[in-house]
C-alpha cells in the first residue's frame, strides 16, 4: 500500500523499488495492476491451492496425542518415525497422510525438528572412562 501512494505521488519506479526494498520489476508488475484494477486490485488475497487435509482442532488432537509419548500408543520404543506418526493421525482423525505429508504436519504446523537419539552403549561408565584417562592414558601415551 506504501507503493501505491508513492503511484499517486507521481513517483517513479526505481525510486519506488529503493524506499520499499524490492526490485525495480516488482514495482513494474504492481504499477500495471494498480492501473487496470486500482489499489483493490493489490490487497492481499487468500492463499490458492488445495486446502489442507486436517484443520486446526485436529492438528491440536494431534499434538495432544503426540505429546504422551509413543509408548502410549502402543510402540515398543518411545520414538517417534514418520511411519508411527501417520498411524497416530490415522488414529486420531480418520485422516491418512503421506510420509510428506506427515514430515510437513510436524516441521510445518507442529513446529517440531528432526531429533536422533545419541547413539551410547548401555555399559558406558563415566566414572572408569575419567580414571582410564588421568590414570592409564598418561602411562601408555608416547611422548610428553
Amino acid at each position: 500500500m506504501r507503493a501505491v501512494e508513492l503511484f499517486e505521488g507521481g513517483v517513479s519506479n526505481a525510486e519506488i523499488a529503493r524506499v520499499v526494498g524490492v526490485c525495480a520489476e516488482s514495482v513494474r508488475r504492481w504499477r500495471r495492476v494498480w492501473e487496470q484494477d486500482g489499489a483493490s486490485g493489490l490487497r492481499r488475497r487468500a492463499a490458492t491451492g488445495r486446502p489442507p487435509k486436517l484443520d486446526d482442532t485436529q492438528v491440536e488432537r494431534v499434538r495432544a496425542a503426540l505429546e504422551q509419548g509413543a509408548q502410549a500408543h502402543g510402540f515398543e520404543a518411545d520414538l517417534w518415525t514418520l511411519e508411527r506418526v501417520g498411524a497416530v493421525v490415522t488414529r486420531a482423525t480418520g485422516v491418512v497422510l503421506s510420509r510428506a505429508s506427515v514430515w510437513r504436519l510436524l516441521t510445518g504446523r507442529l513446529g517440531w525438528s528432526l531429533q536422533r537419539p545419541e547413539r551410547r552403549a548401555v555399559e558406558r561408565d563415566e566414572s572408569e572412562i575419567a580414571r582410564w584417562i588421568a590414570h592409564e592414558w598418561p602411562r601408555i601415551k608416547k611422548g610428553p
